[in-house]
């Protein structure tokens, strides 16, 4: 065990109904260490911090924390705060409308008569201590987010933390605000805090941490130093792969290169989730955004269907200047889009199979000219048949459905709108492997017929099978673009991680 070390977690283990969600984990950290904890989404990085806060409790190991004994026993998030583990979210948990001091300080009285002006007056000392740009007296919805987030910050450091989690501290800050709040973790570093890293941007990682604790599939892969592992490194352990055994998969079917026409171009599109960028794809082209999650892959095509709020850029649908501003407006210029999140954003649960399927269809022809029993029941069973959806009949509610089943469905909605642009996020993500080569053989098939398709997927072999260019995403920027030989594992991981190809 180490000497210098302020939290130890070993053997670590958490079951949910049907999941595994940590088996046999260790975490280590020491005191003045930034340390960043990294994985994939679902490789148990949530929930072993939820396991140290007591938000969840464990199953099986043993929690150390300098100071508790031989065993720290956290049973709620007040236990965690007692022995001085605080965690400060992406999402603000302070209140807007009081002043900076007020919530540095609130709920610390303990029913005592509270002098505000010596809480002022410490607020104060202590802004100025940590170099934030507040006032005590600030109300703090007049703060920037980043501001806000060292208010989280200073509160967990003058109730004395030793252990401080940021999760996604930087997930909604420009680039000189992350700067200023990397100088806080650094001074709080140089007073022996030990801090907890969470984020997807790899370069910040690189930036800022001294070591990096990896997971996967809720197994822990490995602890390092940070200069013994390179980011592409990194990228291969956090995705299970292994650098010098790469090798290209056999394709699916011949990849479709798409036409010379331009079925959708933008410039500088950006929303208020995505970055400014410039996309394009053509007729009967299959394309993809690639990325670790985070890296603005998804906000990207939410961008090009209006799902999120647009900002800025212009765009042209064959040729033509049109503005699309919501997702009804991309409808109308033949762009559907099958969403990341199935369950949130795709299905209506309580909704049958053949209502989810025409769903789309009758929002183009508009509520006011609603389609007969009879047309719906045709739609409804010629894709039921084409996609071979497993339902009992058409009037099976569609959360009855299996996940696949449930994705087939969603599929079949948005081609029964005939777009010429189909955008799929995670088409293939939590089905079995024979509905997934189903699934990609219909992208191929779609893309022989004209049908331009961008493909999302968080396994690289899959889009590798269905791509013929691959648009590289880090850090909610484009930083690369492969095509034809270029499209080999290795550089695409290369890519993500900033190096040569």
């Amino acid at each position: 065990m180490q000497n210098d070390a302020v939290l130890k977690m070993r053997g670590i283990c958490k079951q949910f109904p049907g999941t595994r969600a940590l088996n046999n984990v260790d975490f280590t950290l020491r005191r003045g260490e930034i340390h960043a904890l990294m994985g994939e989404n679902g490789a148990g990085k949530s929930t072993l911090i939820k396991v140290l806060t007591g938000v969840y409790e464990k199953d099986g190991g043993t929690i150390w924390v300098e100071g508790t004994g031989e065993e720290a026993h956290i049973h709620s998030p007040q236990d965690a705060q007692n022995i001085g583990i605080s965690t400060v979210y992406q999402e603000i948990t302070l209140c807007p409308n009081l002043t900076v001091a007020e919530n540095m300080f609130i709920g610390r009285g303990k029913g005592q008569l509270v002098h505000w002006k010596d809480y002022e007056d410490r607020a104060d000392g202590i802004l100025r201590s940590l170099g934030i740009p507040a006032r005590a007296k600030q109300e703090l919805s007049r703060c920037s987010l980043a501001v806000q987030q060292m208010v989280a910050i200073a509160r967990a450091v003058d109730m004395q933390c030793k252990v401080l989690i940021l999760d996604e501290p930087t997930s909604s800050l420009d680039e000189k605000e992350v700067a200023m709040l990397f100088d806080m973790m650094r001074d709080l570093k140089s007073r022996g805090v030990g801090i907890v890293f969470v984020t997807h941007f790899l370069e910040q990682v690189y930036e800022v941490s001294d070591r990096i604790t990896v997971l996967r599939n809720g197994e822990l892969v490995g602890e390092y130093v940070i200069e013994d592992l390179p980011q592409v490194e990194l990228v291969a352990k956090m995705m299970g792969k292994n650098l010098n055994d790469l090798a290209d998969l056999e394709q699916v079917g011949l990849k479709s290169q798409g036409g010379q026409e331009t079925v959708y171009q933008a410039q500088a599109l950006s929303s208020s989730e995505s970055r400014p960028f410039d996309f394009s794809i053509r007729r009967g082209e299959v394309n993809g955004f690639t990325g670790l999650l985070g890296s603005g892959r998804s906000e990207s095509v939410r961008a090009v269907f209006g799902a999120d709020r647009i900002t800025g850029g212009r765009v042209q649908v064959n040729g033509k200047p049109v503005r699309i501003s919501k997702p009804h407006d991309a409808m109308k210029n033949g762009i559907g889009y099958l969403p990341e999140d199935r369950k949130r954003d795709g299905i209506i649960a309580d909704l049958s199979v053949r209502e989810n399927i025409v769903l789309a269809l009758q929002v183009m022809k508009g509520f006011f000219h609603p389609m007969s029993k009879a047309q719906m029941e045709a739609f409804a069973d010629e894709y039921i048949q084409a996609l071979q959806i497993k339902t009992a009949s058409q009037d099976t509610p569609i959360k009855s459905l299996s996940g696949g089943n449930q994705q087939k469905v969603i599929l079949a909605r948005w081609l029964l709108t005939h777009p010429d642009y189909l955008i799929l996020d995670e088409p293939t993500r939590g089905i079995d492997v024979g509905t997934k080569l189903e699934i990609q053989k219909l992208v191929l098939k779609l893309a022989e017929e004209n049908m331009s398709v961008t493909f999302i997927s968080s396994e690289i072999e899959e889009m590798l099978r269905v791509c013929s260019r691959l648009i590289v995403m880090r850090d909610r920027k484009i930083v690369g673009e492969l095509t034809g030989s270029e499209l080999t594992q290795a550089n695409v991981m290369k890519t993500i991680a900033g190096g040569e190809q």
